[in-house]
């Protein structure tokens, strides 16, 4: 699937967050209720009800009542354009200006709307066309393939499994500002010590330190296990137990 370029149709910013927004949850669930667009948008359910109808009308989703929506390829082509240029500003916004990580969301949100096929392709080629952002989320490739790896999260690894950090949420700056003091951004080495029984708390090591992670939010952080079970866990830095 090619992605269209936005300059080739009348496509307005609103529209363009209702798409990717709706893209985004349907990863996640199929289709796509009224009630939880709204929240996801942030507006009253009467004006996400107005905005289904005038996409719909579009072409760019189905509806489908007491059931939610689902969007059509013209309305995904769409969807997937803005979150590779989304995700496209991350990764330069990161590697070509060291803007912190909490703060690429945000500025990405502002700059997906403003990206020429032009400027994508030098981006492209001056970041070596990466598959993923800092956050580990992937990149949709210019034709619209998207990297479908599933990796399982910290709460899913047994005592002693070691694992790599590849993926964490993007879109909270607080969460990201304290998974970067744990060490617990993507590409981290981490060893699972200790799961407490009940859903209790989890120890690991992170950056040669020892952390004490919750579940809820282990259960965010996805991870690369090592194939080799085996593997000896790596010492403590001193002062850090």
């Amino acid at each position: 699937m090619k992605l269209m370029s936005r300059w080739d149709t009348e496509v307005s910013r609103s529209v363009e967050d209702y798409l990717k927004a709706i893209y985004t949850l349907q990863e996640s669930g199929g289709a796509v209720r009224t009630s939880t667009l709204a929240e996801r948008m942030g507006v009253a359910a009467p004006s996400a009800t107005s905005m289904i109808a005038r996409l719909a009308a579009g072409g760019f989703l189905r509806h489908t009542p007491y059931r939610g929506v689902e969007l059509t390829e013209k309305g995904a082509r769409i969807a997937l354009e803005i979150i590779r240029h989304h995700r496209l500003w991350e990764a330069f916004l990161h590697q070509a200006l060291n803007v912190p990580i909490d703060q690429l969301n945000d500025e990405a949100e502002r700059l997906e709307h403003v990206l020429s096929d032009e400027l994508e392709a030098h981006i492209v080629r001056v970041l070596g066309d990466p598959s993923r952002d800092p956050h580990g989320d992937p990149i949709p490739s210019a034709d619209g393939s998207v990297d479908s790896e599933v990796y399982p999260t910290i709460a899913d690894l047994p005592e002693g499994a070691s694992a790599t950090v590849r993926r964490v949420p993007s879109e909270d700056p607080a969460l990201l500002r304290y998974l970067e003091t744990l060490g617990l951004l993507p590409g981290a080495a981490i060893f699972l010590r200790h799961r407490e029984p009940f859903h209790g708390p989890i120890t690991l090591t992170a950056d040669g330190a020892e952390r004490v992670i919750g579940r809820e939010l282990a259960g965010q952080i996805f991870v690369d296990p090592e194939a080799d079970p085996e593997r000896s866990q790596p010492e403590l830095r001193e002062g850090t137990h």
